[in-house]
């Protein structure tokens, strides 16, 4: 067995260079053939950080070397917390324990090892939370909230607050895909825009009317005076400096919409991005559209992950069974 690195008497052992160097390979084969983003890679990055320490810390030196018990081990170790790291939420430790399986996995499809150690191991299951949708109504309130020309007054910003949120609902794109989205990618003609997804997948998606009225607002009023300030950047939301529109600035945005709209900006019900797309896949739901077209739309890779939707509009149907039928109560 290779010997552990440590950095002097009494340190705490270091994940020996083959643990290392398998690592390195894992996340290199991720970046180049599965294209994660980097927000990804760097949670693999440090989930796989405290596994290595964890075996470190029980002597072993190769992943050969790794069984059942060493996984099992780490999940619970994830879920308990130690004196290093504090317990994780079922959904985190259910990442981690994800990218550990994924490292042994691709260690024995490279022939790095001659076992799966991770593959009896089962990572924590996340309770099942439906996604926050927003009514019609909530919706349109925000969206009217967002042209509000804002406190300092700039309607460049307003019209571009406005159709940045059309655009989120109108089409359910990620807050990423929409902030990724080039003035190339917009077909105002045939109503449509090109997304550009994860894993670096493209759909191309229907924008509704009011959605291609607020953007052409925005695109023809507004996006060349805080293009002007900039160096031609391609991206279709500008920050007043001309360049690309953050995440955090979208946040903002979003934010005091909301607040406009007297909708919640804090605590569980808190109105995010995500919350469009959730309201968009929802809305489609409940006006009759098939659960696999809506997967298309969202760009998920399987119907499971759409199919979530379908409980939030039983959950619904349930309400209004509730106060609607004079036996309910029963």
């Amino acid at each position: 067995m290779q010997e552990l690195s440590t950095t002097g008497a009494g340190a705490e052992p270091q994940p020996a260079p083959a643990l290392r160097r398998a690592v390195r390979g894992y996340l290199d084969h991720l970046t180049v053939e599965r294209g994660l983003s980097a927000n990804t890679l760097s949670s693999y990055r440090r989930d796989l950080e405290r596994y290595l320490r964890t075996l470190a810390q029980a002597g072993v030196a190769d992943l050969a070397a790794v069984t059942s018990a060493h996984v099992t081990a780490h999940v619970a170790r994830l879920r308990s917390g130690d004196e290093a790291h504090p317990a994780l939420s079922a959904s985190s430790a259910a990442r981690a324990a994800s990218a550990v399986r994924g490292l042994h996995r691709f260690a024995l499809r490279e022939g790095q090892v001659d076992h799966d150690a991770g593959r009896d191991v089962r990572p924590p299951a996340a309770p099942r939370r439906l996604p926050r949708a927003l009514d019609v109504d909530q919706v349109v309130r925000l969206l009217e909230s967002a042209g509000a020309v804002d406190a300092e007054g700039v309607p460049a910003a307003a019209l571009r607050d406005r159709a940045l949120l059309e655009f989120l609902y109108g089409t359910g794109a990620r807050i990423s895909e929409a902030l990724g989205a080039a003035v190339d990618d917009l077909d105002p003609a045939e109503s449509a825009v090109v997304l550009h997804g994860k894993g670096g997948r493209t759909r191309i998606v229907p924008i509704g009317g009011y959605a291609i009225e607020a953007l052409q607002a925005y695109l023809v009023r507004a996006r060349p005076a805080l293009a002007a300030a900039g160096r031609g950047t391609p991206a279709v939301f500008l920050n007043a400096r001309g360049g690309p529109l953050s995440r955090q600035s979208a946040w903002t945005i979003l934010r005091r919409a909301a607040q406009r709209a007297g909708l919640p900006t804090e605590g569980p019900g808190a109105v995010s991005p995500h919350t469009l797309r959730h309201s968009y896949a929802t809305h489609l739901l409940d006006g009759g559209a098939d659960v696999r077209v809506v997967q298309e739309l969202l760009g998920h890779a399987s119907v499971t992950t759409t199919q979530v939707y379908t409980l939030v509009t039983v959950e619904r149907l349930r309400e209004i069974y509730a106060t609607a039928h004079p036996r309910a109560r029963a």
